[in-house]
């Protein structure tokens, strides 16, 4: 009798689910998981003869980004806003890298949501390389505050540099690609855009609504360029970051406590190292990418797979 009790007991929906879910859990996250390694990558030239533009190269992603560029064989130049000292180290860094087919690289001052500086910028990289092959549009910042907290100039701040700023360098970008080209010893395209969203571009992030609303813009403003200058052979792509580590977000990181919470979030079991960024950059900057454009590209470990579902919900 008590068996057949029982029986009824673990054939009632609730219980079953129960078990199931247990079940699915253990089978889906087991107690030993591999380490996480990174991937080691050759570096190969295939961005020789190319110029680029890095805005907010001076450190994190950018700098990064930068850095591989130059590696990959493009002459770059290094936008910052804040640090001259940093940026030039950057430029340092980037042309002593140890390829014997690095570019050169420069630096150069400009306030990316202000169009005479993104002028003056663009002139600069004219006279300095003589013309612009790859744009990537990094610089950019958060001020976060809860909804009632914020103010109109977190508000204006944040939307200016991540998302105007953006708009004013792809335009110049893109004036100077339709006036020069395709200079097919160079590349197969006209030119290239790369701009750096986010994860929030299609996660939401309470406390957060300027930098999701700028990253959410960024991503329909690239797809309706792309889609407009497309015919000029002109490429135009995102790439979206999960959590990296970089200086900008050290409390996700620094100890073991915060590490654990953050690979709640991350499948893949690891944070994003800027490396990964930059591979990605060098590639949708190649002709090896010239099929690809107007592409959000998410380099986050599977942070935008839902992971709260990882094991059934």
């Amino acid at each position: 009798m008590s068996t057949i009790v029982s029986d009824r007991k673990s054939k009632s929906p609730a219980a079953m689910s129960k078990r199931m879910s247990s079940k699915l859990i253990r089978s889906l996250m087991p107690e030993q998981l591999p380490p996480a390694e990174m991937p080691s990558c050759e570096v190969r030239p295939v961005l020789k003869g190319q110029k680029a533009l890095v805005t907010g190269a001076s450190s994190g992603i950018g700098m990064g980004i930068a850095t591989a560029l130059c590696a990959a064989g493009a002459d770059v130049m290094i936008n910052f806003i804040g640090d001259e000292a940093a940026a030039k180290r950057v430029a340092e860094q980037a042309t002593h890298c140890g390829c014997t087919h690095r570019g050169k690289a420069i630096v150069h001052r400009a306030d990316v949501s202000d169009e005479a500086h993104v002028r003056e910028m663009f002139t600069r990289m004219r006279d300095e390389f003589g013309t612009i092959d790859i744009l990537v549009n990094n610089a950019g910042l958060q001020q976060d505050a809860r909804l009632e907290d914020m103010t109109l100039a977190q508000w204006n701040k944040v939307v200016g540099v991540n998302l105007t700023g953006q708009f004013l360098c792809a335009r110049e970008a893109v004036r100077e690609f339709k006036r020069r080209g395709v200079r097919k010893e160079v590349s197969c395209a006209a030119g290239k855009i790369i701009c750096v969203s986010s994860v929030h571009e299609v996660i939401p992030w309470a406390g957060h609504v300027n930098y999701a609303a700028s990253k959410g813009g960024v991503m329909l403003m690239m797809k309706s360029i792309a889609q407009e200058v497309a015919p000029w052979r002109i490429r135009v792509n995102s790439i979206c970051p999960g959590a990296v580590r970089t200086p900008i977000n050290t409390s996700a990181w620094e100890t073991p406590e915060a590490y654990n919470e953050l690979m709640k979030l991350i499948p893949y079991k690891r944070i994003g190292e800027v490396d990964d960024i930059a591979r990605a950059a060098v590639w949708l900057a190649s002709d090896e990418a010239d099929y690809v454009t107007g592409a959000s590209i998410f380099i986050d470990g599977g942070m935008t797979l839902y992971p709260g579902f990882e094991a059934g919900g």
